[in-house]
């Protein structure tokens, strides 16, 4: 693995970009086309583009990894929505926005007429540093240069208010907290087995919290997991256990 960068001078933009990065290249020219755009490059081989088809692959594995290890008890579709989310060149180019990499790219005449790098290109630069870590220092530098920016992004994705996946807040905050793992119960259920509905309770170190419906498994854990969620703060549960399709209570 190559050596985390420390120090850089301020008359080596090279090697500004590497103390941006927490990295230093053996390659300088490797990290020089990372950073190279078609618009500039006297060939399009000879441009970040390559890199990125690499860098994107990359990405995408280390966040598949970091997800499957912080995340046990979520499904394939759970932890695809959250890589989907991670791993968009909006993401990317938001991480780009973060290193201050807009200084650092090299495009041609016609996109450096803009009031800003658009966000494209800062997203092709980020996947392209990936692979230039990568194929300078191995796959575990890539890795570490990778979760150490994108560790944020999963967590604002979970914590988000758009979705949020309070099965996943309830397990960090009790494993954190109190070394415990939420488990689920089913209480009740009714309809025909083609349809069912289910009336689960989230169950932490022995206490249950306040049981919700649902129309499935997973969406009835769900509610339970918010119930536990809000009532383990000291406010009251959103489900009643006693109304499958009522609305939460607005807590806000």
């Amino acid at each position: 693995m190559a050596e985390i960068f420390d120090d850089a001078s301020d008359s080596d933009p090279l090697a500004e970009c590497e103390r941006r990065l927490k990295y230093a290249f053996r390659d300088r020219g490797l990290l020089r086309r990372c950073l190279t755009h078609s618009s500039i490059a006297p060939t399009r081989l000879e441009s970040n583009e390559r890199l990125e088809f690499l860098g994107d692959a990359i990405l995408g594995a280390v966040v598949c990894e970091m997800l499957f290890q912080r995340f046990p008890d979520e499904p394939e579709g759970e932890l695809t929505r959250i890589k989907s989310v991670v791993v968009s060149r909006t993401t990317c180019a938001k991480i780009s926005g973060d290193l201050s990499l807009h200084d650092q790219v090299l495009i041609g005449k016609g996109l450096s007429g803009f009031n800003a790098v658009p966000s494209s290109v800062m997203a092709a630069v980020f996947e392209s540093l990936i692979a230039g870590i990568y194929l300078d220092g191995g796959y575990d530098a890539a890795r570490v240069f990778v979760s150490g920016l994108v560790g944020p992004e999963i967590d604002r994705v979970v914590h988000s208010s758009h979705g949020k996946n309070y099965k996943s807040l309830l397990q960090q905050h009790t494993q954190k907290l109190l070394g415990q793992t939420p488990v689920y119960r089913i209480v009740d259920e009714k309809g025909p087995d083609h349809s069912k509905c289910f009336l689960i309770a989230a169950v932490i170190g022995g206490e249950e919290f306040s049981a919700a419906w649902g129309p499935n498994k997973k969406d009835a854990e769900q509610r339970a997991a918010e119930n536990a969620w809000f009532q383990i703060q000291g406010r009251s549960a959103g489900y009643a256990p006693d109304a499958s399709a009522e609305p939460p209570i607005d807590r806000d």
